[in-house]
């Protein structure tokens, strides 16, 4: 059959068309429904399969960065914190043990003295427990002068010892002709706690934690 003679077939009824080019046209038919169906019911399906994808790798992208830099920072890091470390080794050389502590309230009162001031009251407060220290305020009354308050506060932030002051009042005495001022305060000093305090710390700490957790 020559391709003139299978155009003037082809513009007859397609009922009319000779098998072989029936079964070719069929033929065609399904593999273009098949393509489309393996399109929308494959593809389509996979986009969105194909979005997570490429969301986890921006994500595990951006995650690389970040321990990448890390890893080029590692020694810089470990510098870092042998300077905390030193640091607070330091720090922690500042507070005196269980045992300096009446050494450090002797050299509070010493200061004072040496300072002119009278001192009127001097009473030591529950001792606060934090995690790896214990604080303990003082409530402390000293009359004198304006210039031997100030020595006297210069010579608390000389100890070799951490000592804050805190709720500092400053008032008149009703004295005629005298310049004496009366100091309230309370001093706090800090100790570092010993292995077995700290071990009781965390102990009361669980046991807490325990408490709460079954009253819940």
């Amino acid at each position: 059959m020559t391709f003139e003679e299978l155009q003037a077939q082809l513009r007859q009824d397609p009922g009319r068309w000779p098998l072989p080019v029936r079964l070719g046209v069929i033929a065609v038919f399904f593999v273009v429904m098949s393509a489309a169906l393996i399109y929308f019911a494959v593809w389509t399906q996979k986009k969105d399969q194909l979005a997570q994808y490429q969301n986890e790798e921006q994500t595990l992208r951006g995650e690389f960065k970040t321990k990448h830099a890390k890893a080029v920072n590692l020694n810089l890091y470990k510098e870092q914190l042998d300077e905390i470390q030193t640091s607070f080794g330091t720090m922690l050389r500042q507070l005196p043990g269980k045992a300096e502590m009446e050494d450090l309230l002797r050299d509070i009162t010493q200061t004072g003295s040496q300072a002119g001031l009278t001192l009127e009251t001097f009473m030591k407060q529950p001792e606060e427990t934090k995690d790896f220290y214990a604080t303990m305020p003082i409530k402390i009354s000293f009359k004198g002068s304006y210039h031997q308050m100030g020595q006297f506060v210069s010579g608390i932030a000389a100890l070799p010892r951490i000592v804050t002051l805190h709720n500092v009042s400053i008032k008149a005495l009703n004295e005629k002709g005298s310049d004496q001022l009366q100091m309230d305060l309370i001093a706090r000093t800090y100790r570092y706690l010993d292995d077995a305090e700290v071990a009781a710390v965390e102990a009361a700490k669980k046991q807490a934690t325990t408490r709460g957790s079954s009253s819940s």
